[in-house]
């Protein structure tokens, strides 16, 4: 997907026009994902353009605290210069203000539809156990299941705590190891001794299984939000 510059609203000419069919473009490749019920990564750089033209508007100084991974000293810099350019200039300041607004009335709309997805597919998922849970539940496995009863995929997950801006959150990090056809052979309790015995590193491990009974696609949807899911639901019941 061809995405918008971290400062696309402020790059070469400030021309209402011009930058309206820019976002139009970008927002037309938003919707045929989300149409197709993609929301990943399409949902996470839209909210973070949005966020980027709310920190611009309200404080130019809270956009190197905000966005410290996507926007380069060189960015910062243009913006920075850019504030100064706009205060001596009404015409200008008015231009870039008509199309800061433009583009978060858009960008809203259409994150609010990614979000009805997003709720949608999280309030179908169910997070459950496999066997006993040990008291150190950071790292482990997770099985997914979809509609389609096919097959069982299964991740290794290892969560992690970093603080930003005086606040904690939780991470997630998984990596895919293999996939077991969904019979009756099979079972979830199966897969997890197979596992510790294929991976002494892990002898007691937390095991979860995150299934639906509908179907989305995996990488760009089901998974991103398995994996939220599983971080909220383990925050939530720890010892």
């Amino acid at each position: 997907m061809k995405s918008l510059s971290e400062t696309w609203f402020a790059d070469g000419y400030i021309d209402f026009e011009s930058k309206k069919y820019s976002l139009l473009a970008y927002l037309q490749q938003i919707n045929r994902y989300f149409n197709e019920n993609k929301l990943y990564p399409q949902l996470g750089d839209l909210i973070f353009h949005f966020n980027n033209l709310v920190s611009f508007r309200d404080n130019k100084q809270y956009l190197q605290q905000q966005f410290p991974k996507r926007l380069t000293a060189v960015n910062i810099e243009r913006l920075q210069l850019l504030y100064e350019q706009i205060i001596a200039d009404d015409e200008l300041m008015k231009e870039l203000e008509n199309i800061i607004q433009f583009a978060m009335f858009r960008m809203n709309t259409a994150i609010k539809d990614g979000t009805e997805i997003y709720e949608f597919v999280e309030d179908s998922l169910r997070i459950s156990p496999v066997g006993l849970i040990p008291l150190d539940s950071q790292e482990g496995y997770f099985f997914l299941c979809d509609g389609r009863q096919q097959e069982t995929l299964v991740y290794e997950y290892r969560l992690s705590i970093f603080e930003r801006h005086d606040e904690k959150y939780r991470g997630i990090h998984t990596e895919y190891l293999e996939s077991f056809a969904k019979d009756l052979v099979h079972s979830c309790e199966h897969i997890k001794t197979t596992l510790i015995k294929k991976r002494k590193k892990l002898p007691n491990p937390a095991v979860y299984r995150v299934e639906t009974k509908l179907t989305f696609p995996v990488n760009e949807t089901l998974l991103p939000i398995a994996k939220r899911s599983l971080v909220k639901y383990i925050a939530n019941n720890a010892a």
